[in-house]
């Protein structure tokens, strides 16, 4: 399986005894340079989190305090897995990912892809879902479907065109979280022809 996000979903995967590779841009940094950007994103996040309450749903943290208090934790089982398993923390750019064809059965992309759809353009989306593609074996979950502001984005039907046309099955999927308001539904994508 392969991560592509840098958050504890590796450390506690890797406590269950899950294979994972996570992968990020990020891991070009050393642990501790990116512990300590770690520690001040969050409380960027937590002074500006006030103003754009209003953006979020208070179910999954009950508060500011409770997601700054999961966020650090989340921080910390990051950064101890880090120096434990640094070699499942691959350093990536995309679209490009130094990984074989069909080298894992599940790919999951978390708060990445289309978040950034007004930094990122619609051809940087193909060339990277074809990559995923390339080193997914079976399934690709991406979430959210959302950009920044909670807008749906833009060219997703047009993404769902070109996975089908390229033998895919693809299906929107609701999940039960929601934090970011409107961003509770991930694209499942299943490779049905290699």
């Amino acid at each position: 399986m392969i991560a592509q996000q840098a958050c504890s979903f590796t450390a506690v995967g890797n406590k269950l005894g899950l294979d994972i590779t996570a992968c990020d841009i990020a891991y070009y940094h050393s642990g501790e340079d990116l512990k300590n950007k770690g520690l001040q994103d969050i409380e960027h996040t937590m002074e500006n989190m006030e103003k754009a309450k209003i953006n979020y749903k208070w179910e999954y943290f009950n508060d500011i305090e409770a997601l700054r208090t999961h966020s650090l934790s989340a921080l910390h089982d990051c950064s101890n897995d880090m120096k434990k398993s640094s070699e499942r923390y691959i350093p990536v750019t995309l679209p490009s990912l130094p990984f074989m064809n069909s080298e894992f059965d599940l790919l999951l992309s978390a708060h990445f892809l289309f978040m950034y759809a007004d930094r990122l353009e619609y051809q940087f989306h193909i060339e990277t879902l074809k990559e995923l593609l390339r080193v997914t074996k079976e399934e690709i979950r991406i979430f959210p479907l959302v950009d920044l502001e909670g807008k749906r984005y833009e060219h997703l039907d047009k993404i769902k065109s070109y996975l089908t046309d390229n033998g895919c099955t693809v299906e929107e999927v609701k999940v039960p979280y929601e934090f970011q308001t409107n961003a509770n539904s991930m694209l499942k994508i299943k490779k049905v022809s290699n």
